[in-house]
């Protein structure tokens, strides 16, 4: 019988948050199984809440796990039906009080709630693996409602740390990562680039897991998480903000744990290694199950 089922969007970024959980949930109890399946149509769901039917043709799970808008109203029709705990991550659009539990990232400012934990941001399936000596990553994004793009202090930045930190550097971009950005890059000695577009699913987080420090620019949040919970030695590089939004608080407030390392406080030696274990998804994971609906 499915114990975990997760609803998915179909949203990577989403999938993702919702599999760190139910993974870690089956590293705390290996005899979990997980299956995945789309949302409910919204007149569906709105049915399912009506009627007490549920249209998927499933088995009744334990629990189960959604992430972004268009799961929320299936989360609760399924509640609704099967009598299990749903648990929707990030903030969601309807009230809270409906989930039985909601995982929100701190810099969202979740209220303090029993239904409620607060997460150092959004969860993720990057592992820890043993690192390899000399290995060094570096994670690039692009210009966003909230920040610009200064590539030339960007290139300045990158090359100056190829400089002063000799290292196995390896490169990858991101989406919004703007061409002509890409394009200078992949000119630049020094590194091996790899641009996002022509990676695997898989492939940052296996490198992220054995590489001893990565640099990430500073708007590539969720980039930043991921090369904390691989357990790297992280460092970011500055872009122009547009705004002091929720997204820079929550990047100051990682330098101020001591847990970034900005380019401009950088001493130009290696990287401190982390002082403790990032690990968000195992640590909720622990707090689901200590609530004994696994």
């Amino acid at each position: 019988m499915v114990q975990v089922l997760v609803v998915s969007d179909g949203k990577a970024g989403h999938r993702n948050q919702s599999l760190g959980l139910a993974e870690a949930l089956v590293r705390l109890r290996p005899g979990l199984s997980i299956e995945q399946v789309a949302p409910m149509s919204r007149l569906q769901a709105l049915f399912a809440l009506i009627s007490g039917r549920c249209a998927l043709a499933k088995g009744k799970p334990a629990l189960v796990i959604g992430a972004g808008h268009g799961t929320h109203l299936t989360l609760l029709a399924l509640k609704r039906c099967w009598r299990v705990p749903v648990i929707v991550l990030m903030k969601p659009s309807l009230p809270l009080a409906l989930f039985d539990l909601c995982l929100i990232p701190e810099h969202d400012r979740p209220p303090d709630r029993g239904n409620v934990i607060a997460t150092k941001g959004a969860l993720n399936r990057v592992g820890n693996a043993a690192k390899v000596a000399g290995s060094g990553m570096i994670l690039v994004g692009g210009p966003s409602k909230s920040n610009g793009w200064d590539e030339e202090h960007l290139l300045g930045q990158i090359r100056a740390l190829i400089e002063r930190s000799p290292c196995s550097w390896v490169l990858t971009t991101s989406r919004r990562t703007p061409a002509s950005t890409q394009e200078k890059l992949q000119s630049m000695d020094g590194v091996e680039v790899y641009p996002a577009g022509q990676t695997a699913p898989g492939w940052l987080p296996e490198k992220l897991a054995t590489a001893e420090q990565c640099w990430v620019t500073e708007d590539s949040v969720s980039m930043i998480y991921e090369a904390l919970s691989a357990g790297c030695a992280v460092g970011v590089f500055g872009v122009p903000w547009k705004r002091e939004g929720r997204l820079l608080l929550g990047v100051n407030r990682l330098k101020e744990q001591g847990l970034l390392t900005a380019f401009e406080q950088w001493s130009g030696n290696s990287l401190p290694a982390p002082k403790q274990a990032f690990n968000e998804a195992g640590r909720c994971a622990g707090k689901v199950i200590a609530r004994g609906w696994l």
